[in-house]
């Protein structure tokens, strides 16, 4: 019996640690050839180091699987590109690729340096686009050379993006700005064969411990493991999800969704006097539905709308 991602080669981005490794090691457990992408920084981006990627290929290794590590800066023109060559020089081909890679700069708005804000878009928005981009160009000339393509780009959001979380603008905007470049780079690479689709995960990490979520109750943790976002992206990566894309999912030990995009709400005909606004948009905003706080249901913060 073949297993799901069997003849599948995959890219994990920042695929050492936490929700990463879990991708990883499960593809690889399907039967993907899986290349480990790490930088080794700390979770604020500094630092690098081969090492921890490197464990995760010895213990794909170790159950049999196929892996080797990249240490390439995602975020880097060169440097991404170079890891889309890797895939293909040393494994023959790229299936897929799973944008993974990510960093936390937290500070509210007000506080926050420049800095902060332009390290976090840097990783999350250019490290998304610049693998993405050199992937779709490599399927993009197999198909104009008369190959079939069957190719799979995983990105991931947040809730803090697609939902708001107060304290993380740089991280949300980031995150809400991936789940946008899914849904227009679906639309733009599916003649190619190409889905895009993205995961909004729930995990307990070192990303997330200090968030709030590290006090949880030992139970409350069991359900925030990372391994819980990695099935979802294994079938994903897979040659059966090939009729899903321009999603966003949500995922974790607790659910598996789907989460709508931005949909009109109540309108009006066009206004164009300022001094006739105020109770047309006020009744707007009451005739519109609330928006949702970070468990995806309506909320009610204080806030119009």
């Amino acid at each position: 019996m073949s297993k799901l991602c069997e003849n599948r080669v995959v890219i994990v981005t920042g695929g050492a640690r936490g929700i990463g490794r879990e991708h990883c090691l499960m593809l690889a457990e399907n039967g993907a050839k899986v290349v480990v992408n790490d930088l080794g920084g700390a979770r604020d981006g500094t630092g690098s180091g081969l090492g921890p990627a490197d464990e995760v290929v010895q213990e794909i290794q170790a159950m049999g699987g196929e892996a080797i590590a990249n240490g390439d800066d995602v975020s880097d023109w060169e440097g991404a590109q170079r890891m889309i060559n890797m895939a293909v020089e040393h494994f023959g081909d790229l299936t897929g690729l799973v944008n993974n890679a990510g960093i936390l700069r937290d500070r509210m708005l007000v506080n926050m340096t420049e800095e902060e804000w332009d390290a976090v878009i840097q990783v999350h928005l250019k490290g998304t686009f610049a693998p993405a981009r050199w992937a779709a160009a490599y399927w993009r000339d197999k198909v104009k050379s008369g190959e079939e393509v069957n190719a799979s780009i995983v990105n991931t959001t947040s809730v803090s993006g697609i939902y708001g979380n107060p304290g993380q603008t740089n991280y949300g905007a980031a995150k809400a700005g991936i789940a946008s470049f899914t849904v227009i780079a679906a639309r733009e690479l599916q003649r190619y064969g190409i889905r895009v689709n993205c995961v909004a995960p729930g995990a307990l990490t070192r990303m997330t411990e200090d968030l709030g979520m590290g006090s949880a109750s030992e139970e409350s943790k069991a359900q925030m493991h990372p391994r819980f976002i990695a099935p979802i992206v294994t079938w994903l990566q897979s040659a059966e999800s090939a009729d899903v894309t321009g999603r966003v999912f949500e995922a974790s030990g607790q659910l598996l969704g789907v989460a709508n995009g931005w949909h009109r709400g109540p309108a009006v005909d066009a206004v164009d006097d300022p001094n006739e606004i105020a109770e047309i948009a006020r009744q707007l905003v009451r005739d519109s539905q609330l928006n949702c706080g970070m468990d995806g249901q309506p909320y009610d913060g204080g806030l119009l709308g």
